[in-house]
């Protein structure tokens, strides 16, 4: 029976490493061991930029309704909390969307969060 190498499997496994490598300066992009090392740094990078982006995310929509608020006369914080006390269920994203895009329609939810303090 004939011996079995394996040189096929190595050869993908590698051209799979160096195909996610593509773009990158250098000998990462061509030589396998640096672009090993490369892909599995730009993967954790990866993994903790999509949870920032939540963090940031939710940073621009405070930042958003807090100007939007400032226009109406209160601060975020007595605004949240107003908004809490009268029971409108908004997240901050649809918050934001509303400070942008319909401005009477947010100068409408401050005056019921004033309302429930």
């Amino acid at each position: 029976m004939a011996r079995i190498k394996g040189a096929l499997a190595t050869r993908k496994r590698r051209n799979k490493t160096l195909k996610l490598a593509k773009g990158y300066f250098g000998g990462k992009s061509r030589l396998f061991k640096t672009a090993k090392e490369a892909v599995m740094k730009s993967g954790q990078y990866a993994y903790v930029g999509r949870r920032l982006k939540k963090r940031d995310f939710r940073r621009l929509w405070i930042t958003r309704i807090s100007a939007a608020c400032k226009a109406n006369g209160m601060n975020y914080s007595t605004f949240m909390n107003g908004l809490k006390k009268a029971n409108v269920g908004l997240n901050r994203k649809m918050l934001s969307e509303i400070a942008i895009n319909d401005a009477a329609g947010f100068t409408a939810l401050a005056e019921k969060a004033k309302a429930a303090l």
